[in-house]
């Protein structure tokens, strides 16, 4: 079969599988189980905010108390399962080999739409990858700024009929230019995996600027774990130069380190569902198998997940998630309020769609250590916010309403919870340190400013951000909101 064949084959492989794939975005029976948990999250948010007005010390605010309780706990199961970062980490097995080992062909996809001022940078860094990629499909989502003439004046592409895959770059061998129809990020990637060549795909955004040896990293990791089929790498988030920039990226810093720290924890239990798409890699015979990416879904990578997850259930296989310590990127990340709201809003929407489709997983036992553990996790965390934002809002009416001795109580509550925060915010840049090697932006003094001041700012900014997300939910929204670039954008594009 010659490789114009077998990429029509590739075609209508995931045509067919997406066509097959399509019950996924309708809701399935849930379990017993699993609706008792999502209820029983809700059904005691009513109860105790209900306390606040029956209640007199304390217990008033058990609302407050229960978010403590809980995030806590979560700490604890985070500390617990990163113990083996102590120890020196062990370089992955084709690593080990050098260089010269057989690893994994790898292509990368970047989805772009409208991404002229950060694309020069991104395209920068995926041509200087040591050991790079044998293919980098650019997948133009209909753009309609001055991709064409930045494509074809500084990176020598010819641009192809729309649907069809340019020749190699006149400049660079393994640059490649697809055209498509604007129809969102979901469809540009299904239509790039289609042209691919490769054993594996990373997708980097038009937005994201890799470190040198990324991509080899990633390589590695496929090529020392045959299970493997999904597999982030470590984001560090950049925003503008701005007063405003600074904060958001200052909390922004800390928040992805510990992220990243339990994501590890999450692969540990062999349960982790959240794989960036901004930087990740997958096998690509699994992507067809699963049919792709879910345009229809506000976050596209995380939704698939589930899905590469239960599939692997279904057909009795071993497929790893994994989180990629020495695979490094810098993102572009919000850097005003607006920005942030509307990028947080998209994600948590986007995660309780993803719930919602996937109901039938949580409380079940078939689904293992997910399912039992992980996704009952996530039905809390999807009222989570609201508990944070009630205890705040309850905090305020004892504070206004003159009740001295509860607000004292309750500060002794915040004060304690805030000490445990900071323990393990030095331990997460300690573990991410150790982990990934970098040390750029994770000064302890800043860890333990952040700790400190993050309850009273960004923390209640997430829980808005969340809170828009529920009502975006609900009103079936389906619309990213646009994001304007502003950490890595070109100098000369600015």
């Amino acid at each position: 079969m010659n490789s114009a064949d077998a990429a029509r084959s590739a075609k209508a492989s995931l045509e067919s599988a997406l066509a097959l794939a399509s019950p996924r975005i309708l809701p399935r029976p849930a379990t017993m189980l699993g609706v008792a948990i999502h209820f029983s999250v809700i059904a005691l948010w009513l109860v105790l905010f209900a306390r606040a007005f029956f209640l007199h010390g304390v217990v008033a605010w058990s609302t407050g108390i229960a978010y403590v309780i809980y995030d806590t706990l979560l700490l604890a199961f985070v500390t617990l399962k990163t113990l083996p970062l102590i120890r020196p980490m062990q370089p992955p097995a084709a690593d080990a080999r050098g260089a010269d080992a057989p690893m994994p062909g790898m292509g990368v996809i970047v989805a772009s739409h409208n991404e002229a001022a950060v694309l020069p940078v991104t395209l920068a860094a995926l041509l200087r990858q040591t050991h790079g990629p044998a293919q980098i499909v650019i997948a133009d989502d209909g753009s309609t700024d001055g991709t064409r003439d930045l494509l074809t004046r500084r990176f020598g592409l010819t641009a192809p009929a729309e649907g069809e895959l340019s020749a190699p770059s006149t400049l660079y061998p393994n640059l490649y230019w697809l055209r498509v129809p604007h129809g969102g990020k979901a469809r540009a990637l299904n239509a790039a995996i289609t042209v691919m060549t490769t054993e594996t795909v990373m997708t980097v955004d038009a937005d994201t600027l890799l470190a040198d040896d990324a991509t080899f990293a990633m390589r590695a990791a496929f090529a020392g774990n045959a299970g493997l089929v999904a597999a982030a790498g470590i984001l560090v988030p950049v925003c503008s130069k701005t007063v405003a920039g600074r904060l958001f990226q200052f909390f922004q810093t800390y928040e992805y380190m510990r992220n990243f720290i339990a994501r590890f924890a999450w692969m540990r239990a062999d349960s982790l569902l959240l794989i960036s798409g901004a930087f990740a890699s997958f096998r690509r015979d699994a992507l067809l198998a699963v049919g792709g990416f879910d345009p229809q879904c506000l976050v596209e990578d995380y939704e698939l997940i589930h899905r590469l997850r239960r599939y692997a259930v279904d057909h009795g296989l071993h497929w790893d998630v994994s989180v990629v310590g020495n695979a490094h990127a810098r993102t572009d990340a919000p850097g005003t309020l607006a920005t942030f709201l509307r990028q947080r809003r998209r994600w948590f929407a986007g995660f309780l769609q993803t719930q919602y489709w996937n109901r039938d997983m949580t409380g079940n036992p078939r689904y293992g250590t997910l399912g039992m553990l992980m996704l009952p996790v996530k039905a809390i965390d999807t009222m989570q916010p609201i508990y944070g934002l009630t205890a705040f809002a309850l905090l305020l009416g004892f504070i206004f309403g003159g009740h001295g001795a509860i607000v004292i109580s309750i500060f002794s509550v915040i004060g304690l919870k805030t000490a445990i925060d900071l323990a393990f915010y030095l331990w997460c840049v300690h573990l991410y340190r150790r982990w990934t090697g970098d040390r750029s932006g994770s000064s302890i003094g800043m860890a333990m400013a952040a700790a400190i001041a993050e309850p009273f700012t960004f923390q209640l900014i997430r829980h808005a951000g969340a809170a828009l997300g529920w009502l975006h939910f609900l009103r079936g929204g389906r619309s990213w909101g646009k994001q304007r670039r502003s950490g890595l954008v070109a100098p000369d594009e600015r």
